[in-house]
C-alpha cells in the first residue's frame, strides 16, 4: 500500500526532513543524508558564502537532482529580511519551496507569530510554497493554512535542546483541525521522539542538531529513519486505547478448571 507524503504538490516516500547545520565536516552530512533516507533538506541561505564563485558551499557536497531543498529564512528577525532571504533562496536553489522562520529573540530562538504571519501571506502571494516554522498554536496554524501555506511546523521544544517534544496536546490539536502536512519541528533529541510525534499523526518532522551533533551522525540518521518509520506504522495500525484498569490478556471464561481435590 502506498503510503507518500505530498506537500506543496510534490510527493516523497521519506517523512524525515534533514537540516544542514551543524555538522563538524561535510562528508559527515553527507553520509548522514544519505543514511536517513530523507528526500527534503533544509538549506541556511543566508549562511551561505555566496560572494566568492570559488568557495564550496554546502550546496556544492549534495547531488541535488536526488532531493527537495528547502530553503529557509533562518537567521533572519524581520518579515523585510525574510522576504529579501527568501527571495535569494529561491534565486540560488531554483525552487519556490521556503522554510519561513522568522526569529528576533536570540536566545530562545522563538519564533514571531505575528510576523510569521505577515510574512507568509506576502511569499504566499508572491508564488511561494511556505512551510513556516510557529509555536506549537492551534489557532496560528490554522491562519497560516487559510492564508495558503503548503504546511505548517509546529516545535517540539527549543531549537537545538534536546528536550524532546513539551507541546503534544497543542500539536495533537493542530494535526485535528489542520487540512495541511504538519511536520514536528525542533527540540527532537532521539528517534523515540520522532516516533512520538508520527504515532500522534503528524505527517513528518524535521530533524537537525539530534544528527549533526551525535557521535555518529550516519548511524543517528538511520536510527531517526527507523524511528519514523515505526512511529507511522504504529498510527496507521491503530493504537488501543488508554484504561484506568487491566484488562487480562487471556481469557477469563470457558477456561478449564481445576479438579477439587478429594477428601
Amino acid at each position: 500500500m502506498s503510503d507518500e507524503l505530498t506537500i506543496g504538490g510534490k510527493t516523497f516516500k521519506s517523512r524525515l526532513i534533514l537540516g544542514t547545520g551543524r555538522y563538524r565536516t561535510m562528508e559527515e552530512m553527507v553520509a548522514a543524508v544519505e543514511a536517513s533516507g530523507t528526500e527534503m533538506i533544509t538549506v541556511a541561505i543566508r549562511r551561505l558564502d555566496l560572494d566568492d564563485p570559488t568557495t564550496k558551499t554546502l550546496l556544492d557536497f549534495i547531488d541535488w537532482s536526488k532531493y527537495q531543498i528547502l530553503p529557509n529564512t533562518a537567521g533572519c528577525a524581520t518579515v523585510e529580511e525574510a522576504m529579501f532571504v527568501a527571495r535569494l533562496g529561491r534565486e540560488v536553489g531554483q525552487t519556490d519551496f521556503v522554510k519561513l522562520e522568522v526569529i528576533p529573540d536570540p536566545n530562545y530562538l522563538f519564533p514571531d507569530g505575528a510576523a510569521t504571519l505577515e510574512a507568509a501571506r506576502l511569499l504566499v502571494e508572491d508564488g511561494f510554497k511556505v512551510l513556516p516554522y510557529i509555536h506549537a498554536d492551534p489557532t496560528l496554524a490554522k491562519n497560516l493554512e487559510d492564508a495558503g501555506c503548503v504546511a505548517v511546523m509546529p516545535l517540539g521544544s527549543a531549537i537545538g535542546s534536546g528536550q524532546g517534544i513539551h507541546t503534544a496536546e497543542e500539536i495533537k490539536i493542530i494535526i485535528e483541525q489542520a487540512n495541511v502536512p504538519v511536520v514536528v519541528d525542533a527540540g527532537l533529541a532521539v528517534p523515540s521522539d520522532a516516533s512520538e510525534a508520527l504515532e500522534m499523526g503528524a505527517d513528518a518532522v524535521l530533524v537537525n542538531t539530534a544528527i549533526a551533533q551525535a557521535q555518529d551522525p550516519a548511524l543517528m540518521g538511520t536510527a531517526f529513519k527507523q524511528g519514523v518509520a515505526a512511529g507511522r506504522n504504529a498510527y496507521l495500525a491503530g493504537r488501543i486505547g488508554v484504561r484506568r484498569e487491566a484488562i487480562a490478556s487471556s481469557p477469563t471464561t470457558g477456561v478449564p478448571q481445576p479438579v477439587p481435590a478429594k477428601s
